[in-house]
């Protein structure tokens, strides 16, 4: 798989730039602030839907424009696809497939396999558990498309289940007010009142979406594991063992439990966590309070490691993930954003090692001398607004 062409009209910094590129080696030269790492996101949004920069899409259309356009033109066991999106903050993007409508913008994940490495994933390591969470989804959704819907089932969800469970605990909350003023009712059942008459529903529904959420995270981090050890070691060979494990909300006895287990697993906990939902109005049981742990030997990666060991596990993960999709039979795209300048040489040349073979690299850099040699095929010269060949 590679990326023939990619075309944007009104996205980030660009009024309008294509740039065909090579299946091999890709090389974007510039200095830092003229748009490099916009090309590279936009790969990203057209694998994923979604910025590896920002949480919403507002800041993916310039200044001035109404909405934003990717084109994208994605070559496959030598048939092309054109994926066309349109990003309109406020409203439903829009997206086309070869010029024919799509019924949802989700349709097109699954035509373009990538994972894109970029100075923002050493928050993998370093930051909040949400991160992490993220990494898995968008991993499993680049595997196995249809999680997307269940992602986004999940998500809804939780945030209806959420907004029920607030509007409870402020009516209670109020009226424990009332009657520390005026003490003529008696209080009434935590879990009564018009604002939980369909919590029972809900329960229902998240039980449901997140066993099938988790089992697939389950199921991915196992088949991940062995790839971020492997990849550790060839990223940072001595430095120690890198693993990861998954950390649920739920009292797991099986290691491995079938959809029926975690189901019943599910909506025991809920039943366990009810009145404390209710005092605190929010969802405590779920993949949303899920993390994925990562240690380097003994210790948890997140506050122990050092910077370059947290740069190593945050590439491994990535690569983890590349070889992981290599293994399903479908040769991804890798991306690294302006991640030679970070390594000493000694990596550089361990990285150039393993990633030499893929069937299409993108590189940015703000000096092409910090590629090794062995990655630099079609370079590309990029300043404001503009992206030409060199050569």
């Amino acid at each position: 798989m590679y990326v023939r062409r990619l075309e944007l009209v009104d996205f980030r910094s660009y009024e309008r730039v294509g740039v065909d590129l090579e299946p091999g080696g890709n090389v974007l030269v510039g200095p830092n602030g003229v748009g490099k790492t916009n090309l590279v996101e936009a790969l990203g949004y057209v694998a994923t839907l979604s910025s590896h920069r920002v949480a919403t899409d507002a800041p993916l259309v310039r200044a001035g424009a109404a909405t934003a356009v990717i084109r994208c033109a994605i070559v496959h066991d030598q048939r092309e696809l054109l994926v066309e999106l349109e990003i309109a903050p406020g409203r439903a993007n829009r997206a086309r497939l070869n010029r024919s409508p799509a019924r949802r913008a989700r349709d097109v994940l699954g035509a373009l396999r990538l994972v894109l490495f970029a100075p923002e994933d050493l928050e993998l390591v370093r930051g909040d558990p949400a991160e992490r969470r993220r990494y898995l989804d968008d991993l499993l959704v680049t595997r196995m498309p249809r999680y997307a819907a269940v992602r986004s089932d999940y998500e809804r969800v939780v945030k209806q289940r959420n907004a029920l469970l607030r509007t409870a605990y402020l009516a209670r909350k109020t009226a424990g007010g009332r009657g520390r003023r005026a003490r003529t009712e008696p209080d009434q059942p935590a879990d009564s009142g018009s604002e939980l008459s369909t919590l029972t529903v809900w329960d229902t529904h998240l039980v449901r979406h997140g066993a099938e959420l988790l089992a697939g995270r389950l199921e991915l981090v196992a088949a991940l594991s062995p790839h971020v050890s492997k990849a550790y070691d060839a990223v940072a060979p001595g430095r120690g063992a890198a693993a990861i494990a998954y950390r649920s909300s739920l009292d797991l006895v099986d290691p491995a439990p079938d959809r029926p287990a975690l189901e019943a697993a599910m909506a025991a906990a809920l039943a366990e966590a009810r009145t404390s939902e209710i005092e605190r109005g929010v969802t405590l049981v779920g993949p949303h309070r899920d993390e994925l742990t990562l240690t380097l030997g003994p210790l948890p990666a997140r506050g122990y490691a050092s910077h370059g060991e947290s740069w190593s596990f945050a590439l491994a993960l990535r690569l983890a993930a590349y070889d992981l999709l290599r293994a399903d039979g479908v040769e991804p795209v890798l991306v690294l954003d302006d991640v030679f300048a970070e390594l000493d040489s000694g990596r550089r040349e361990r990285l150039a090692e393993l990633v030499a073979g893929a069937s299409q690299l993108v590189v940015t850099c703000a000096v092409a001398d910090d590629v090794p040699q062995a990655l630099r095929g079609a370079r590309f010269e990029a300043s404001d607004g503009e992206v030409r060949r060199a050569g």
